[in-house]
């Protein structure tokens, strides 16, 4: 039987990393998909656990550079924390070493004589590159070893050439170079600020990964650590791990319910015989819902007041709120389909880019000749450092973070970044009348259904109508379809404002209208909340299900709208536009940042008769930068309406 996990990775720092990790886990017998998030830190994985374990997994990721963290006693909030903050040490260090280098190079701190300054600098920048840059040399060393290259064997190669071109320059620049009459200088500088300045990017890079996966943070803060459990020696206070099925479990006023479970006592100011528990975090619905004896309770909600007891149904990953931040995490963890392009041109980068700075060595030592020998090897260096595939590998998916987890925020699930490309396209939409436009009115006799109006056996759910109107103002067509009889269905889809609709239909004409509507080139979505709705769900170009509804729609479903406001359907389609609307933003931005900038590094304006070009100092600048903004770009879909 096939298993699917979401595997926290450890190591990634750019798109050719996740590429790379993707690429070797889709090469293992017993994977059958692997799909990996550079912002995510994390690789959805479907496997057979019969023909590979997660150890090997983990022994063959780690063999080229990464680490999947699939132990139980590993936290990884703990481990990114830790990896944080000695990222953070070796930032200050480094750029404690630029300084001390950039100021005996610039003349601003006089330390001997020429041969003594270089000798100076040169020892800095070993130890710069020994300490604060060790981890490029070690992940490039693996990554050649397996024959895969990232952007830590880019930023290897330029420190490494810039520092050895310097070290021959210090003993020998005036043997080699001055007897030709060719003026030489060293670069240890450039050396030193390539390392500090891709390390700084990288310190930015992580907090504003941590805020884009902000959503999933407060999602799993929902579950307190601790539960109040109630035994034959009273109440004691237990780790939330220790609960078991069965167990009885105490909660205060104010306090969050820690597991999913069944109502065994409960009682209030407000009734005698019951509670009133927020469950807007979890189903949207702003208004506390009375819990009696016998009544579910879930996890993450919150009693209003009082005190009541239930007994633990379902604990640990099997609660509905970690169905939904499983749910979550997969769909930050899946790709949109402009995504697997992006991820192409990653993994040819790096190379690409290696032969456009030989290209480049080569080219000035042909047009200058070999008296521009030390030009044409900072001019390598600066394209090999300037080159930024990590741009492009984060345009895609940190949009996709902040866009789903804003979705969960709202309380639309998400499955997959298909569906969220695929929403900005919907143009109609099928919709189930009862239990999803309408809500079954549970007190009235339905033995006497015949002979009631349409307004005593139901009632139009809250903002009905005015979500039916924001998705008219949308260009989506409604289309209402219901089992009901004519009188009932044209009453209510009157009610709701809806012109096309169909009365005594059954599942399988919900699926043809499905089809019809696409046969005449319009991309459908369907939403309903019953196991009749699941064929035209399936059907479907995009499907929604209702989080009140039966688990065969939900499974089928591509979306879920936790609570029973309608109006956030329009909301998905709004921010599946600027979501996807911020991708091409960025990855345009990505592509034009290397198409100006590597010939620029390269010196090309001198063809020109321009005196220009972009050193490796200012290239590794510019590099950290370009892979900063396109995050930041992609954190503005926070704060958008």
């Amino acid at each position: 039987m096939m298993e699917k996990r979401t595997i926290p990775v450890i190591g990634m720092a750019c798109a050719s990393c996740s590429a790379n990790v993707e690429r070797k886990l889709n090469s293992l017998e017993g994977v059958t998909s692997a799909s990996v998030s550079l912002p995510g830190r994390s690789a959805l994985v479907e496997y057979d656990p019969k023909t590979i374990s997660l150890q090997k997994m983990k022994d063959e990721i780690n063999g080229i550079g990464y680490d999947l963290v699939i132990e139980e006693d590993r936290s990884v909030t703990e481990i990114l924390r830790r990896e944080y903050v000695l990222l953070r040490h070796k930032v200050i260090l480094s750029w404690i070493f630029a300084v001390a280098v950039m100021s005996v190079s610039m003349g601003w701190w006089h330390v001997g004589s020429r041969d003594v300054t270089n000798q100076f600098a040169m020892i800095i920048a070993l130890l710069n590159m020994v300490y604060c840059g060790r981890q490029f040399y070690v992940t490039s060393w693996k990554q050649l070893r397996r024959g895969t290259a990232n952007m830590d064997v880019l930023v290897a190669l330029s420190t490494a050439i810039a520092f050895l071109f310097s070290t021959f320059n210090t003993f020998f620049g005036d043997a080699v170079w001055t007897s030709r009459g060719i003026e030489w200088h060293t670069y240890f500088d450039a050396s030193v600020m390539i390392i500090t300045f891709v390390l700084t990017g990288r310190m930015l890079e992580e907090r504003a990964k941590n805020s884009t996966a902000s959503s999933i943070r407060e999602l799993m803060g929902l579950a307190p650590k601790t539960a109040h459990s109630v035994t034959a020696d009273g109440v004691t206070d237990v780790p939330l791990s220790t609960i078991k099925v069965g167990d009885i479990i105490e909660v205060h006023a104010g306090e969050k319910v820690p597991v999913d479970g069944e109502v065994t006592e409960a009682n209030s100011f407000m009734s005698a015989t019951g509670v009133y528990i927020d469950e807007a975090m979890i189903t949207g619905e702003p208004t506390p819902v009375l819990k009696q004896k016998g009544d579910n309770v879930l996890a993450g909600t919150i009693l209003q007041q009082g005190t009541f007891r239930f007994r633990a149904r379902q604990i640990g990953e099997n609660t509905a709120l970690a169905h939904i931040i499983r749910m979550v995490q997969e769909a930050q963890s899946s790709k949109a389909p402009v995504q697997r392009t992006v991820d192409k041109v990653a993994m040819v980068f790096v190379p690409i880019v290696a032969g456009i700075a030989l290209l480049t060595f080569a080219l000035w030592l042909i047009i200058a000749g070999w008296s521009h020998m030390p030009q044409a090897i900072v001019s390598a260096v600066s394209v090999l450092v300037i080159a930024c595939p990590c741009a492009m590998g984060l345009a895609t998916p940190t949009a996709l973070m902040v866009g789903i987890g804003k979705a969960a925020h709202r309380n639309i699930l998400i499955k997959d970044a298909t569906a969220l490309e695929a929403l900005r396209n919907v143009n109609a939409m099928v919709v189930d009348k009862t239990g999803t436009l309408t809500i079954p009115n549970l007190n009235v006799d339905f033995t006497k259904a015949d002979d009631m109006k349409p307004e005593e056996r139901e009632t139009l759910k809250p903002h009905a109508h005015e979500a039916i109107e924001m998705l008219g103002k949308q260009g989506v067509d409604v289309y209402m379809m219901s089992g009901d009889k004519e009188e009932a269905a044209k009453y209510w889809a009157e009610k709701a404002g809806i012109r096309h609709y169909q009365s005594n239909v059954a599942a399988k004409d919900k699926e043809n209208l499905v089809r019809k509507l696409q046969r005449e080139g319009k991309t459908v979505a369907m939403m309903g909340d019953g196991i009749n709705d699941t064929q035209a769900l399936a059907t479907a170009d995009v499907s929604i299900a209702m989080g009140r509804g039966t688990d065969v729609a939900m499974d089928v479903a591509q979306v879920t709208l936790m609570g029973d406001d309608l109006r956030n359907v329009s909301d998905a389609i709004r921010l599946s536009k600027k979501t996807v609307r911020m991708i091409y933003e960025n990855l345009f931005w990505a592509f034009v940042y290397n198409l100006v900038c590597i010939p620029l590094a390269a010196g090309l304006l001198y063809l020109f008769g321009i005196d220009f070009q972009i050193t490796p100092t200012w290239a590794s600048a510019l590099m950290a930068f370009s892979s900063v903004s396109v995050i930041l770009n992609s954190l503005r879909l926070r704060y958008m309406d």
